[in-house]
């Protein structure tokens, strides 16, 4: 039977950003389509406009690198680019994320806690504090109703945004666990290991249901495709891989970058994603791999498989 890889579009180049001048921390689509934006080592965030020839901006108004610094800036993507400061945390920031209705955001510190915060606002809300070493990420899902975050302590921890408690605790790292994230349904969550292991976990059932090991070295950041059926890492060995969760396993290895691979992320529609290194680079992909229809694959995967009909008895 001819491999998944047989039937899907290989993934290509389709933009190179430069103009950071170091490390790139984290790229995000803007949901409008239209832009791409990447924050840096080099103390600089970046609005990447998606049109040709179109101009980029950048903002500056970080002390420290960022991710570095103690402070959250919210930016206004203006001309002046104004920014709201939140003196957030007693040590670096290392990850910051908007919950899907854009009402509320979520960081994770070096100081062992995860705040929320009021975007409307503009003030804190609360802190969740069981962590016992530095946290590197945070998310909420989908539906907001859960925080996942993970650390240094080796544990991946599930929160109640209501009740404020931490009603899970994953913890099967044998090293820090560098970042974490929900799909796109809120039905698990994945983490990623500085030992460069992928795990996902079935919030339905609790289970440990898949573990990857495809890349060399520390993975930095993943991110699932809309459709649940892909996931991309970044990885210091260099490489973004792709991983097929319907089958469980490695379908593509893309080279782009001189350095480790710091972020990666989809767009939300999928048909594109983002990466960012630390030779300054931000490289956008269009996806080709998702444009079939896993019914589609699925079909002309049975009818090749099909044997012909027995003939009829006598």
């Amino acid at each position: 039977m001819p491999t998944m890889a047989s039937v899907l579009e290989d993934p290509t180049l389709e933009r190179h950003f430069k103009g950071h001048k170091d490390a790139v921390t984290c790229t995000d689509f803007n949901p409008n389509r239209k832009q791409l934006a990447s924050g840096s080592v080099d103390k600089s965030l970046m609005i990447w406009n998606l049109a040709p020839k179109a101009r980029a901006f950048r903002y500056v108004g970080h002390q420290d690198l960022i991710t570095g610094d103690r402070t959250v800036r919210l930016w206004t993507p203006t001309m002046k680019g104004e920014s709201t400061v939140f003196k957030a945390h007693t040590a670096p920031v290392r990850s910051v994320a908007f919950s899907h209705d854009g009402q509320r955001l979520v960081t994770a510190s070096d100081d062992k806690s995860v705040k929320v915060w009021s975007v409307h606002r503009q003030c804190f809300v609360y802190s969740l504090t069981q962590h016992t070493n530095w946290v590197r990420c945070a998310r909420f899902s989908p539906d907001g109703r859960l925080v996942a975050s993970c650390g240094d302590d080796r544990t991946v921890r599930l929160w109640d945004t209501s009740t404020k408690h931490c009603i899970n605790c994953f913890t099967d790292s044998a090293e820090s666990a560098t970042f974490v994230g929900f799909n796109s349904s809120g039905t698990c969550i994945a983490s990623s290991g500085a030992d460069s292991s992928l795990k996902i976990w079935d919030l339905r059932t609790n289970k440990l249901i898949q573990h990857y090991q495809v890349h060399s070295a520390g993975i930095n950041s993943f991110s699932f495709h809309p459709s649940n059926n892909f996931l991309i890492s970044g990885s210091s060995d260099t490489t973004v891989k792709i991983l097929d969760l319907v089958e469980g396993r490695l379908i593509y290895t893309l080279h782009g970058h001189k350095g480790a691979v710091m972020t990666v992320t989809f767009s939300r529609s999928g048909d594109q994603f983002a990466s960012g290194g630390a030779d300054g680079q931000v490289l956008m992909w269009r996806t080709n791999f998702d444009r079939k229809s896993y019914q589609d694959v699925l079909q002309q995967h049975s009818r090749r498989a099909t044997p012909d009909p027995a003939p009829p008895p006598d």
